[in-house]
């Protein structure tokens, strides 16, 4: 298998995503009003675990395209309901389409994990004409991704495996950071206000 050739539109996919999506931080800053996205990050999935999910998802090689998160892209926003003001920009974007969301945000997974997660269906320009990738948007607040990458990390750790008892630590952390994004919401006018002092100096 060419898996440059296979992943080069899934890189390109990302790199204009990363794009897009910092310009609209960009024009909210030009504007001087609160940027509901503090940062974004992207990667193309690694091989190796392309190759475990589709082994996992008993999905053929000459199928990979049907993978929904080999490009990814990550949005990380100051407050929760940043998620939601974030969620609405992309859905109304007519660059590309909408095809699946999964709010864990309200419906937080067993773990503790939150995050809003969008699948769309992405056109990239190739010499071979347009070819549609699916990427995976994953919204979440910066209290939401240092628990998720902490999570990620235990999860490689032990083969998904997590001990109980760290796994019960994981669910407290989960809900104190669910309760820091509720505090920081309560007071997040007098954060914005402070921010915006702060920039006129």
């Amino acid at each position: 298998m060419n898996w440059d050739a296979i992943l080069a539109p899934y890189g390109q996919a990302v790199e204009e995503l990363k794009i897009k999506l910092k310009g609209i931080r960009k024009q909210f800053e030009y504007e001087s009003k609160h940027s509901p996205i503090e940062f974004i990050t992207g990667r193309v999935k690694p091989i190796p675990s392309i190759l475990e999910k589709s082994e996992r998802r008993g999905v053929p090689l000459d199928k990979i395209e049907e993978l929904q998160d080999i490009a990814g892209v990550r949005v990380v926003c100051p407050f929760v309901d940043d998620i939601y003001a974030v969620v609405s920009m992309i859905r109304s974007r007519e660059d590309f389409t909408v095809a699946e969301e999964k709010d864990y945000v309200s419906h937080k997974k067993d773990s503790g994990y939150r995050s809003y997660h969008m699948i769309i269906e992405y056109p990239v320009e190739t010499i071979h004409g347009v070819k549609i990738v699916l990427a995976e948007i994953q919204i979440r607040t910066l209290a939401m991704n240092f628990w998720a990458t902490n999570e990620h990390t235990l999860n490689y750790k032990y083969k998904g495996k997590i001990p109980s008892d760290v796994q019960s630590r994981l669910q407290r952390a989960a809900e104190a950071a669910f309760r820091l994004d509720e505090e920081m919401s309560a007071i997040k006018n007098e954060v914005q206000e402070a921010k915006r002092i702060f920039h006129r100096k």
